[in-house]
């Protein structure tokens, strides 16, 4: 249903529409909650040789101020990963990390401590400038 007002054409529809997606944007966390995120870019090495089809994760520490989701990655064929903080976007909160593979994947290579964060040798600081071309490689038999 249209209406005249003053010369504009208001349709109620779309209106109401409007209305109801600002109201859904506005409480969703669609600003001002969203953490500073630097890159962090790497690769995932075992006895020298590219880890693959896994994903690596960052569990923050319990200082850090950030402890939402797990900033993480897929491994890419070569081994590389660019961490991502899901829903924020490519980047990671500036901190300190314990490091793990994905479980799947760390039990597919006879390594579950490297899935456990109490247990994984691997540790990062994220400064806020980020972090390019980190190497964490599996070791041990």
């Amino acid at each position: 249903m249209n209406s005249k007002h003053g010369g504009w054409r208001v349709s109620w529809g779309w209106l109401t529409v409007f209305l109801i997606i600002s109201v859904i944007a506005s409480g969703s966390g669609c600003g001002g909650d969203q953490p500073p995120l630097v890159p962090v870019t790497g690769k995932v090495t075992m006895a020298g040789r590219p880890l693959t089809a896994g994903s690596i994760l960052l569990h923050p520490d319990a200082a850090n101020a950030f402890q939402k989701d797990k900033p993480s990655s897929l491994l890419q064929v070569d081994g590389s990963f660019e961490i991502r903080t899901f829903p924020y976007g490519d980047g990671v909160p500036p901190g300190k990390y314990k490091v793990t593979l994905a479980p799947e994947l760390a039990t597919r290579i006879g390594r579950p401590d490297y899935a456990d964060p109490a247990k994984t040798p691997w540790h990062i600081d994220v400064p806020d400038a980020g972090l390019a071309d980190q190497t964490f490689d599996v070791t041990g038999p």
